[in-house]
């Protein structure tokens, strides 16, 4: 029994732990979300840090590793020309207790 507890909260923890890691596909059907970078943090639904290393990788908070292969990645995203477009806007900040959701109604597209 605590064996397969074990293996439930390990199973858990290695979820949430990979929620963030994200890979940018070329085509808009092979993504799960569609991304707009807006100009300025007030007008991001996430504000996003990019991390160097894979444990980085945040729960939902806005700290993405980007992955090398597609099936590395939690979630697929595809860089859309116009804002109408987007499911999500982000915008890139500098340190990384800048990243958050300023718009959490959209948090569920990334989880």
């Amino acid at each position: 029994m605590k064996n397969l507890i074990s293996i439930l909260l390990i199973s858990c923890f290695g979820f949430t732990c990979a929620a963030q890691k994200i890979f940018s596909v070329q085509y808009a059907n092979q993504a799960d979300v569609k991304v707009f970078v807006v100009d300025y943090e007030s007008q991001a639904d996430l504000k996003v840090y990019k991390v160097e290393y894979a444990n980085q990788a945040g729960k939902n908070d806005g700290k993405w590793f980007f992955t090398e292969y597609g099936n590395q990645a939690k979630k697929k995203i595809y860089y859309v020309d116009y804002q109408n477009q987007a499911d999500l806007k982000i915008y890139f900040v500098e340190y990384e207790n800048q990243a958050g959701w300023r718009n959490k109604a959209k948090q569920h597209l990334l989880y």
